[in-house]
């Protein structure tokens, strides 16, 4: 049962992955001029992926040095996701098997 949950952890830290990357994408496509803003869809899925994103990747850039127009905190909130599937997780499920 614990390597059950263990795995759906890991399920869920690689779907927030998915949606970091999302959001990173999305805000590139908004400031090339790419996608408009003022589309009902684009607003909404902004938002979306903004409430889900921000508490962490805040959090991250509460860390880094302002670096100017170089946000790096969804790089070090992917490693940081990335830690705790292969090494916490990981231990985890090994301890349990």
């Amino acid at each position: 049962m614990a390597v059950r949950l263990i795995d759906f952890a890991a399920y869920l830290i690689q779907l927030y992955v998915y949606v970091v990357i999302a959001s990173v994408i999305l805000s590139w496509l908004l400031t090339f001029g790419v996608v408009n803003y003022n589309n009902p869809f684009v607003r909404s899925l902004t938002q979306a992926l903004h409430a889900v994103t921000e508490p962490a990747l805040a959090f991250f850039r509460r860390l880094t040095p302002n670096l100017g127009a170089l946000d790096i905190s969804p790089i070090l909130l992917l490693l940081f996701c990335f830690f705790l599937q292969s090494v916490v997780l990981g231990s985890l499920r090994d301890a349990m098997l």
